[in-house]
């Protein structure tokens, strides 16, 4: 869980959520993905830091550059805790639906 933790806070910037994206798109260099923002490139490679911290992204040397790409595996992780999460709530809307429909039937008896 404590890597759900460091994930989830590190999506809750704009910024770094954004670079994610670009990085969906494909592997990039510090650089490029700091060409979109109005930003120094040390304020990204912090951003790209706290992805990399939260193991959502992989860094790797080639010569001097130190290009980015996503990390599947915690993508995968995050996105099976959130199908837990929408399995549980579609149970609990099948057991309201189950409830309502026992009080319509209730209902429906008390008026005949």
């Amino acid at each position: 869980m404590q890597s759900l933790d460091a994930a989830f806070s590190a999506l809750a910037d704009p910024t770094r959520r954004a670079i994610l994206a670009r990085l969906a798109m494909g592997e990039a260099t510090v650089m490029e993905l700091a060409a979109p923002f109005e930003m120094s490139q040390p304020a990204v490679s912090r951003h790209l830091k706290v992805l990399e911290g939260a193991g959502l992204i992989i860094r790797r040397v080639e010569g001097t550059k130190r290009p980015c790409r996503l990390a599947p595996d915690a993508i995968a992780e995050i996105d099976q805790w959130l199908n837990w999460l929408r399995e549980a709530m579609a149970r609990n809307y099948d057991r309201l639906d189950q409830v309502l429909a026992d009080l319509e039937k209730t209902t429906g008896d008390d008026e005949q």
